[in-house]
């Protein structure tokens, strides 16, 4: 498991999560929790190449996501 980043906030349905570094998860990746438990997957990368974010469809209300860890599978 790969630290995917931070959910920082909501958009259009969407979970907009934070990289920690220019690596990021591909398009199509799933996305787990801190207990491991599949939250979504990603739809679109976006923003600075340094730290881009990541939108995530996620499988639940995405405001509930807000301020997790999300990690790739």
């Amino acid at each position: 498991m790969k630290r995917a980043g931070e959910v920082v906030r909501v958009a259009q349905g969407l979970a907009i999560v934070r990289c920690p570094d220019e690596t990021h998860p591909d398009i199509g990746t799933e996305l787990s929790d801190q207990e491991l438990a599949t939250v979504g997957r990603v739809v679109d990368v976006f923003g600075p190449v340094e730290r881009p974010y990541v939108a995530v469809d996620p499988r639940n209300e995405p405001a509930l996501l807000l301020g997790s860890r999300l990690y790739a599978e």
